[in-house]
């Protein structure tokens, strides 16, 4: 049976394992190449302020965006560190050469590849949000009097130039596997959300596709933005007025798209209503793969982990 008091989970893959965060910690858990897990823990500690915001509709969208690409990032680099000491120790160390000491992280450290986090999040939305809009002007600037026909079409050469990007990473091995951990992730939230415990067997029989996912919100950034963008009061002279609006509204569309997603999510155990979720499932088809049983079990070991440090850090 369903739990009924499942707190709501969220995590993200890195290479070679799996991030999840908690109410008072984030956990990642990653396989090293001698088969064995090894965890990087980072507790959560929000400003007051957050907290509030956090409570705000549309606000919260913006700040848990920020929050997810900062504090995902340091987790992502202790991933890609990781991997790379274990594929350099494949070479035959010098008879005289020290041992390796490991890296520590500290707070300065984790603050830095934040910050880097969050710029590049919003150098690929500006990117991501100003290139369509100025193909479309430059390729179909004479075929509509319809100031929407022409939303639609941005709409549509941004999901092009999405898909291509994310087909192209998806056919390297390394890619493919990250992907491999994203289906894993989602495999053990829907596992936990209903009630099951958590073995390989039983999170195995889950979809690797989930409502509350962030491809799911990247869908739901275009479809608000064409809708937003058409509203009359926004109409433009010249490309770089049009390109002004849209980054201008980019924080808007980033909030309202976020309560899209949670909408869609409260939604999805009702009849027909629950197909308002699935052009977010169908981009997850491409953004997640099946994982392996070895690929399920350090997802499992992270979100175990990360719920363990929970309750300990709760009752502090």
């Amino acid at each position: 049976m369903p739990q009924s008091t499942t707190s709501i989970y969220g995590g993200q893959a890195v290479i070679e394992g799996v991030m999840f965060a908690g109410k008072h910690v984030n956990v990642t858990a990653i396989r090293r190449k001698n088969d064995e897990i090894e965890f990087f823990e980072v507790p959560r500690t929000p400003a007051r302020w957050g907290r509030s915001l956090r409570k705000i509709p549309f606000i919260r969208g913006i700040i848990g965006i920020i929050d997810s690409s900062a504090k995902g990032s340091a987790h992502l680099n202790f991933s890609v560190e990781a991997y790379a000491d274990d594929e350099a120790g494949d070479e035959e160390p010098k008879a005289d050469a020290k041992p390796k000491q490991e890296k520590g992280w500290s707070l300065s450290m984790i603050v830095g590849v934040a910050v880097a986090g969050v710029l590049s999040f919003l150098f690929g939305k500006i990117v991501l949000t100003a290139v369509p809009a100025m193909l479309e002007d430059w390729l179909f600037k004479n075929m509509f009097d319809s100031i929407f026909g022409h939303n639609l079409l941005e709409g549509l050469i941004k999901l092009i130039l999405l898909l291509g990007y994310l087909y192209a990473m998806s056919l390297t091995p390394i890619i493919k596997r990250l992907f491999q951990y994203h289906g894993a992730e989602h495999k053990v939230i829907s596992a936990y959300e209903a009630g099951e415990e958590l073995t390989v067997e039983n999170v195995q029989k889950y979809s690797r596709l989930h409502y509350r996912c962030g491809s799911s919100f990247i869908v739901f950034t275009v479809i608000v933005g064409v809708l937003l963008y058409s509203m009359p009061i926004f109409e433009w002279d010249s490309i770089w007025e049009r390109v002004y609006i849209r980054l201008l509204l980019l924080p808007v569309v980033l909030g309202v798209s976020y309560e899209v997603l949670r909408l869609t999510n409260s939604l999805r155990d009702i009849p027909v209503l629950r197909y308002l979720g699935y052009p977010g499932l169908w981009l997850q088809l491409l953004t997640t793969k099946e994982p392996t049983d070895d690929q399920v079990a350090v997802s499992i070991a992270s979100f175990n982990r990360m719920r363990e440090l929970d309750r300990q850090l709760g009752s502090a």
